[in-house]
This record gives structure tokens, sequence and C-alpha cells, in this order.
């Protein structure tokens, strides 16, 4: 039920962090891995990473925000490894500014790096899916999905973005056996959170007290919701947003 042998996985930004987690959780389940990002020496040391586990990974460099480079990432992977089957939209930023101390073109970025991009891969990957008889795609949200920060307003709008182009898709490809669900991760320890840690006053002491599992998420953690809803185990679950966050979205 959980197999995924002989499926190939694209992960956006996979490279690190969540991405990476994600990655290492499909592989280990089987499937062929190719990490999309920017930063081709990043890549390659989390195909290294993969490798030492014995899974089978590429790096293939694209920027998602252009659409000509989304466009030659999807027909890569086909030249390279002959389908798709799971689409791990991952890729994102983070701005940390007050609405009012946020410039339009750091707007634009994190949208467009966090959102947009998810919208152009998505679509990209819909004919090969559909050809293929199906298949999976799991977009990586956030806890902002669900509620608001005074630091990180593009952020949040990107990623309540992200669980609304979620269910689009599932509705409108559930009949060609499409699944689009959304993750929601909590505070995982990862570079990004920790450039936070020293922008946000009291950020640590907070996850620590308001999360009930007391601690950090680390990046393994979203491994098994990876494989999950990547796996026909999740093929009758379509445009969920779930947490994976240790408890603290449910605390008042």
């Amino acid at each position: 039920m959980f197999d995924l042998s002989g499926k190939v996985a694209v992960v956006t930004g996979g490279n690190g962090g969540i991405g990476l987690g994600m990655a290492r959780g499909l592989a280990s389940a089987g499937a062929t891995i190719v990490i999309a990002a920017r930063n081709l020496k990043k890549s390659q040391a989390a195909i290294a990473d993969l490798a030492s586990h014995g899974a089978s990974a590429s790096a293939i460099l694209v920027d998602v925000t252009q659409e000509a480079s989304v466009s030659a990432l999807f027909s890569a992977t086909l030249e390279r490894c002959g389908r798709l089957d799971v689409l791990v939209n991952n890729a994102g930023i983070n701005i940390r500014h007050p609405a009012h101390e946020l410039s339009l073109a750091e707007w634009h970025t994190v949208i467009d790096t966090n959102l947009t991009s998810a919208f152009m891969c998505a679509k990209a990957a819909y004919p090969i899916f559909k050809r293929g008889g199906g298949g999976k795609i799991i977009n990586i949200g956030s806890m902002m999905s669900i509620f608001g920060a005074s630091f990180a307003p593009a952020y949040a709008a990107s990623k309540g973005g992200i669980v609304q182009l979620t269910r689009s898709l599932a509705s409108a490809w559930a009949r060609d056996n499409i699944q689009a669900n959304a993750v929601l991760p909590g505070w995982i320890d990862t570079d990004l959170t920790r450039d936070a840690r020293e922008q946000v006053p009291g950020l640590h002491e907070n996850v620590l007290r308001r999360t009930p599992a007391a601690r950090w998420g680390v990046i393994n953690d979203l491994s098994g919701i990876a494989v999950f809803l990547a796996s026909p185990a999740s093929d009758f679950i379509t445009g969920a947003a779930i947490p994976v966050d240790g408890g603290y979205s449910i605390q008042g």
C-alpha cells in the first residue's frame, strides 16, 4: 500500500529542509527522486545524502519563478526518468517584515516563489499525469495557512493561497485520478526557521511552550506524510490540508 517502487517524484526545493525530509521518505519507499532547485552544489549534497541510503536520485537546475524553466524541468524529467508520478511543491522563501515595512518587490518575490511556482509546476505536470493515468501533488503550506503572523504577511498570504490552490486542483483533476493535498508544517528546525529565531524575539521559547510535543520538528518528521500522500494509501484523499506540527495549531 505504501510501496513507491518504480515511481518518479519531483521535489522542488528538495535539496534541504522540509523538501529533503520528504525526499528521504519517498526514496525510502522506493521512489526515484528528482531534486529540482537553483543551488546545484546544495542539490549534489542532497543527492549524496539520498544515495547513502541506497536511493536513486538526480538533480535538475530550475528557477521555479520562471515558466520556461519550469517547463524545461518537466521535459528533462521525462527525458531522464521516462515518467512522473509525484510532484512535491516545496520551494519557498520568507521575507519577514510587517506589512507597512514590506516593499512591493518583496511581496512579489515571496508570492511568486511560494504560490505562483506551485501553480506553474502543477500545470506543467498535469498533462504528464493525465497521460500516465494519474498522479499525486503534495503542496507545502504552513501553519500560517491557518492563522497569521505580524512579521510575515506575504508568506502567510502565499501559504493561505496554497491551500485554496490545492482545493481547486483537487476538484478539477479528480476525474483524471490526480490527488492534490497540502501539508501544513509547524515549526521545523531548518535554515529558514533558524533565521526566524534570530529575527523574532522569544520565538524559540514560544514554540516550546505552545507545542504539546514540547520540541521543534525535524525534517524527517515530514517523511511519513510524504509517503502516505504519494502512495496508493491516499487514493481517496484529495483537497485535504494536513498539519504536521506536533499539535501547535490546536492550541488556543
